[in-house]
């Protein structure tokens, strides 16, 4: 999947403002010089007065121009323009990273949502299955932590303790069928049995 690039919107009057020190920095405009008022601004920005405004007071609160009565807006540093830059730059990769981390957690949900659909899908067929087919037998490996080892089907009453009834053996790579009563459990054997529902695990509670 291709990853997309993240683009963080900004509010107008902040890229106005943005703009307006960039050409400060660039020397577009000079210290000294004088920015045309809220009007020219909104015109040329196709924006309204009060937007123009508010990039006026951005400008204005980092210490980028100045207002005098009477004479309207003054630049007076470059070098608060440059570190208005730097700190927007700043900022908007910080925003970059948390559209980033929210885009791959939604992913992340999407997913496990996928998955848990795909799981209980799973859980149905495999019970619609067993249900259609009651003689699919379960399986079970004997460790060196089973109860009964070296022991035979006979004399641990498998049947009479758990109803599982032994119909195979897995044993040194040959399968055993129908082992009978006098079947020996070896370790690593892996043992065939049908049984009710939910025998399997009183066979495996039994044996260990």
């Amino acid at each position: 999947m291709q990853s997309k690039e993240i683009t963080v919107s900004i509010p107008k009057y902040q890229q106005i403002a943005i703009e307006i020190a960039a050409k400060i920095v660039h020397e577009d405009y000079q210290i000294g010089q004088k920015i045309y008022g809220r009007s020219a601004i909104a015109g040329q920005y196709n924006v309204s007065p009060e937007t123009a405004r508010r990039a006026f007071c951005i400008l204005s609160d980092m210490g980028i121009i100045r207002a005098e009565k009477g004479n309207g807006m003054i630049i007076i540093s470059q070098k608060k323009a440059v570190e208005f830059l730097q700190s927007s730059s700043g900022r908007k990769t910080i925003e970059n990273i948390k559209v980033t981390i929210r885009q791959h957690i939604e992913q992340q949900q999407n997913e496990m949502n996928s998955l848990n659909k795909c799981l209980s899908e799973l859980i149905s067929a495999t019970e619609h299955f067993q249900s259609m087919n009651p003689l699919m037998p379960f399986s079970l490996r004997i460790t060196s932590q089973c109860r009964y080892l070296n022991k035979t089907i006979q004399e641990i009453q498998l049947w009479q303790h758990t109803g599982a009834t032994l119909v195979a053996i897995w044993r040194q790579e040959q399968l055993l069928r129908s082992p009978g009563p006098y079947a020996i459990l070896q370790e690593n054997d892996v043992i065939y049995f049908v049984s009710q529902e939910d025998c399997d695990q009183q066979v495996h509670a039994f044996l260990f």
